[in-house]
């Protein structure tokens, strides 16, 4: 596959998918080069950045991902506690957003007129 089609299919910038590479994320036996050096991306390629978006999504980080994948394996224990931590972590932000909303509302509830200057009271 041409990294146009590789970059259509997953709706990913090209510039995106060269990045990757750089970043290890796109481990080498995805991609080949021909006589003229183009690159070539094996059809399981589909497969694999799916996966890394979805992870970006969900919150890990590139460094993250990165280290997976030069991990190269997992035992289902370790998979397990890597997507548990990745969850514990969404529920403390979410328990934060919460509280910030709150906060919030609890600043809409007492109001205060912003008219002599922010959080001065009239």
């Amino acid at each position: 596959m041409k990294i146009s089609e590789v970059a259509k299919t997953l709706n990913l910038p090209i510039s995106t998918i060269r990045y990757y590479e750089k970043m290890g994320i796109v481990p080498e036996h995805y991609v080949t080069r021909d006589e003229k050096n183009y690159r070539h991306y094996d059809e399981t390629i589909i497969h694999h950045l799916q996966v890394v978006k979805t992870l970006l999504a969900v919150g890990f980080s590139i460094g993250e991902v990165r280290s997976m994948i030069e991990r190269n394996g997992f035992t289902k224990e370790e998979h397990t506690r890597i997507l548990q931590a990745k969850i514990e972590e969404i529920e403390e932000a979410q328990r934060k957003l919460e509280q910030s909303k709150q906060y919030l509302y609890d600043i809409l509830a007492s109001d205060i007129s912003c008219e002599k200057g922010f959080g001065q009271l009239d």
